[in-house]
């Protein structure tokens, strides 16, 4: 892992201060369907059934939750990196929005990025919607977190698409 960094040019203090938790990356992943644009999506066993009990509970209440993204392994986490350094982004900014290998929830499989008909995906305005009020009051029993929110601990970028399992909910 700290080759990965040190290929990327993430400063060796990287995820000291303020201090970021490192995730293993997911050793079970099942599929559940394609994301928005047709990609094939998986989750951690528990967090697939999370997601559909969610989703199954916001279609009840009328709010379509559509999945942006889940499982990103460790690897691929680093390709999004190159690319933005071959963009000609600063390593620094990056790591505003995207989170070192090792250190990004999504290789957990328990992190979605989840969109809503009529609101572009992956920006702020996503908190303006139904689904965000909808997530923000119901999320909880599901076992979901959003994580990323204004002055997170993390000093990372506030992402409202965010969410997270942070526990298997009893059922």
């Amino acid at each position: 892992m700290e080759h990965i960094l040190e290929q990327l040019g993430i400063p060796e203090s990287y995820g000291r201060s303020p201090a970021l938790p490192r995730f293993a990356e997911a050793e079970e992943l099942i599929d559940v369907g394609p994301n928005i644009i047709g990609r094939s999506q998986r989750l951690t066993p528990a967090t697939a059934r999370a997601w559909a009990d969610m989703t199954a509970a916001a279609a009840t209440d009328s709010i379509e939750l559509l999945m942006v993204s889940g499982f990103r392994s460790i690897e691929y986490q680093a390709q999004l990196i190159t690319k933005k350094l071959a963009a000609g982004q600063s390593i620094e900014t990056i790591l505003k929005v995207n989170t070192a290998p090792g250190y990004s929830q999504h290789h957990t499989g328990r992190a979605i990025d989840i969109a809503t008909p009529g609101v572009r995906p992956l920006i702020e305005a996503f908190d303006t919607s139904p689904a965000f009020q909808w997530l923000n009051t119901r999320a909880g029993s599901f076992g979901f977190q959003m994580p990323y929110g204004y002055n997170n601990e993390w000093e990372l970028t506030y992402e409202p698409w965010h969410w997270f399992l942070t526990e298997e909910p009893e059922r």
